[in-house]
């Protein structure tokens, strides 16, 4: 699976995430108190799909160059 689940400190309601630890370019989204890292493709395109509001899913659209 893609999407990868960050944990959020209850207490604090706060995130981290150590970035030089991720390698290339990523993407967070945070909805409904959940969040979820992916990383984004080199060539292709990352949609965030939203229904009344609320995250429903992430698309990947990749391709490569000829």
């Amino acid at each position: 699976m893609r999407l990868q689940n960050i944990d959020i400190d209850p207490s604090t309601m706060r995130l981290e995430v150590d970035i030089m630890s991720q390698k290339g370019s990523f993407v967070v989204v945070v909805c409904d108190g959940k969040a979820r890292l992916t990383r984004l493709p080199e060539h292709g395109e990352t949609k965030i799909i939203t229904h009344q509001g609320k995250v429903k899913r992430v698309k990947f659209d990749e391709g490569e160059d000829f």
